[in-house]
């Protein structure tokens, strides 16, 4: 769609052990965003988000505050070209 927008975030921070990634799911679903998040080995987790804008900016200021017990420090973003994500899934 071209009203969709999407997101590559890199979170870091304490986000990782806090369940943030189950949390984004959650949220991202609520919202009717598609993609994926997942852990990465430097400690940050790395989110692949996509949808309507007003979800988007929405999502992107829950992943500022995250789960409790997250404490995020920075949000790399880099808008990307959409695609045909079908979910929100966690990656391992």
């Amino acid at each position: 769609m071209e009203s969709e927008l999407r997101l590559d975030l890199v979170i870091e921070g304490r986000v990782q052990g806090v369940g943030y990634r189950y949390s984004a799911k959650m949220k991202a679903e609520s919202l009717g965003i598609r993609g994926s998040v997942q852990n990465l080995r430097d400690g940050s987790v790395f989110v692949t988000a996509q949808g309507e804008k007003e979800a988007m900016d929405n999502f992107v200021r829950w992943c500022y505050k995250g789960p409790p017990g997250a404490i995020v420090r920075n949000i790399e973003k880099v808008q990307g070209k959409t695609e045909e994500f079908s979910e929100f899934r966690v990656l391992y």
